[in-house]
């Protein structure tokens, strides 16, 4: 939980400097968003006229879900407290949680843009979440347990499971919800304000101040947190078995090289890429909704042979 609310903001940074650097410019830097973090939490406090405690509520809720989603997640070791509680369908539903939080938090706000932020952020979460749901699910089948270490543990001890058809399928699938989750392009574009093309930026129009900052802190978790759950799933190699203290360190370091360097290709590739239509992205979403579909049954089928 540490090192992702940590390196969340250096992750975003280090995306940040490297599209910049691929679009010729210099860019602000790695650290960058550290100090914008630093900026907003010394402001005053300032909330909407009218709103309620939704939108009161939402900033510390997204970034409390997130953190346990981080805990529950075995990202640098299978051999945690909580171990015994990483269930998939909770950490989805810990996902949903913030994602519906923040939808909230926009409907509270009483404003056009709210609204119509929180009316896509559903729609895009409608099809976002069930397909993280059977992607991983497809995985689980060969482990017999949803339980995310179980998981990845099998996993290592048996990698040809991610060469088979299931779990190529089931990548391709994730790694299409995990853009959409984090409103990534071509989904949507973190980087612009422009108003009818807005689907995260608009829901949080209306926070300023510490707010603001654990909105921003938030989202950089979740995005952190999904990139680490892909490279957990799909490279777990490096992860700690065990409970040492070294096992956990190496499992760490290679956690944080492994995202930072994930981070790194998102970045370069959305140099090259396109913000879809608005009405296009539903097609994205049901396609790879239907590659998961197609995961779990290959996984089905292949396990009963």
């Amino acid at each position: 939980m540490t090192v992702v609310s940590l390196g969340a903001p250096l992750l975003t940074g280090l995306m940040r400097q490297v599209r910049a650097r691929l679009e010729g410019r210099a860019g602000p830097g790695v650290v960058q968003p550290w100090r914008d973090l630093r900026k907003l939490l010394r402001k005053e406090p300032v909330t909407a006229i009218g709103t309620g405690p939704a939108f009161r509520l939402a900033p510390l809720l997204l970034v409390a879900t997130t953190a346990v989603v981080a805990a529950l997640v075995p990202l640098a070791s299978t051999a945690t407290p909580v171990s015994g509680s990483a269930d998939l369908i909770l950490v989805v539903a810990l996902l949903v949680l913030g994602t519906v939080t923040l939808a909230l938090a926009g409907l509270d706000s009483g404003t056009a843009f709210g609204g119509m932020g929180a009316s896509r952020e559903m729609t895009i979460a409608a099809l976002v979440e069930p397909t993280i749901l059977l992607s991983v699910f497809a995985l689980s089948m060969p482990a017999g347990s949803t339980n995310l270490p179980t998981i990845v543990a099998g996993e290592v001890t048996d990698p040809d499971r991610l060469a088979s058809p299931a779990g190529l399928l089931a990548i391709a699938a994730l790694a299409v919800a995990v853009l959409a989750e984090t409103g990534r392009l071509p989904v949507d574009n973190p980087s612009t304000h422009l108003e009818l093309t807005m689907v995260h930026e608009a829901m949080v129009l209306e926070y300023a101040g510490p707010d603001l900052a654990l909105v921003e802190l938030g989202a950089q978790m979740r995005l952190t947190v999904l990139l680490g759950l892909l490279v957990t799933l799909f490279a777990p190699w490096g992860i700690a078995t065990t409970a040492t203290a070294a096992a956990v360190a190496l499992g760490l370091a290679l956690f944080a090289v492994k995202v930072a360097v994930l981070g790194a290709a998102l970045a370069a590739a959305e140099v090259f890429w396109a913000k879809l239509r608005l009405f296009r992205v539903p097609e994205l979403l049901a396609g790879s909704f239907l590659l998961a579909l197609l995961a779990v049954s290959a996984s089905y089928f292949l396990s009963g042979a």
